[in-house]
């Protein structure tokens, strides 16, 4: 196994241990993104370069980097690195591990390929995976940007985020460093381990008072076994209470086709059910009545409604 210990080497590692201190996941790691695309073709030529044009290459390559006090902070290896006259550096099948004061890993970057642009942006391709093995998080996409200048990283490829309780499905991503937000772009799938799925749009992932929040402000639709909620507003979704804020004017669709009006609907899953809570005016409507209410407590599962405060009801 080599040790690399050249110039160029080690601006190369500087570049991608950047990335592994930046590289995510809320509180002091979370890093800014911005859009940027790529030529794949020329990063396949590149690949195909690596036979034969290089000036450096080495197979089995790997560096680490230790702490003031001796401990492994990165590891950082690669199947081979290419050193061109002309075109960026390449490392393909690489992995970078980062690890804790205990030791332990606390996160892994893995990618097909990893250039270095002259740009000073690295663009990893194929498989990309960032996986978290603290606080659980785990990212997959097929190409991702990261600007070593401005610490900003993006995908306009499809993004796949898994997190506590849910799986999201994204067509981009957009992580800032500056205000400790993350953007999954484009159309959005929530697949929630109740079963439960969200669809939205460019959703963003914030911490509050150091719980990990998703928010946004375009129309959402909650879909659920016996119900389909229409927010016109957003959503809200607080994952460490297990409850999901459906923001604005709220139409709740039964399965028996009961329509239930009302707005900021708190979906709360907390304690394995699914209750469906608002104390803003709200209105339930069948084809034979049309009741009005301060609020609305509603118990899914039991299948019972409470209209809260002065009722009226109108009936056929």
């Amino acid at each position: 196994m080599a040790i690399f210990q050249s110039r160029i080497t080690q601006l190369v590692i500087t570049f991608i241990i950047t990335l592994a201190i930046a590289l995510w996941l809320f509180r002091d790691n979370i890093v800014a993104i911005y859009s940027v695309q790529k030529d794949n073709k020329q990063i396949n030529i590149i690949k195909d370069k690596c036979i034969s044009s290089y000036v450096e290459k080495i197979d089995d390559f790997s560096i680490k980097s230790y702490s003031d006090e001796h401990l492994l902070l990165h590891y950082i290896e690669a199947e081979t690195y290419c050193n061109f006259k002309s075109s960026p550096v390449l490392l393909l099948n690489l992995k970078v591990t980062q690890y804790d004061e205990q030791g332990q890993e606390s996160y892994i970057l893995k990618s097909n390929q990893a250039n270095i642009l002259n740009s000073g942006e690295i663009l990893f391709s194929g498989e990309v995976n960032i996986l978290s093995k603290g606080l659980y998080h785990e990212i997959k996409t097929e190409s991702l940007v990261m600007n070593s200048k401005t610490k900003q990283i993006s995908s306009n490829k499809d993004v796949i985020y898994s997190g506590e309780n849910a799986i999201i499905f994204a067509q981009g991503m957009h992580i800032n460093n500056t205000d400790d937000t993350m953007q999954l772009k484009g159309d959005i799938r929530i697949e929630q381990e109740s079963e439960s799925l969200i669809n939205t749009k460019d959703l963003n992932i914030i911490l509050v008072d150091g719980e990990k929040r998703y928010q946004t402000k375009e129309k959402s639709t909650y879909l659920s076994k016996d119900n389909t909620i229409h927010s016109e507003q957003g959503i809200d979704i607080d994952m460490k209470e297990n409850q999901t804020k459906l923001l604005g004017r709220v139409e709740i669709v039964q399965k028996s086709g009961d329509k239930i009006f009302s707005h900021d609907l708190v979906v709360d899953q907390s304690h394995g059910g699914e209750i469906f809570k608002s104390n803003k005016p709200t209105s339930y409507q069948s084809k034979i009545s049309n009741i009005k209410s301060q609020g609305m407590y509603y118990d899914v599962v039991s299948q019972r409604i409470e209209l809260i405060g002065e009722v009226v009801g109108l009936y056929e």
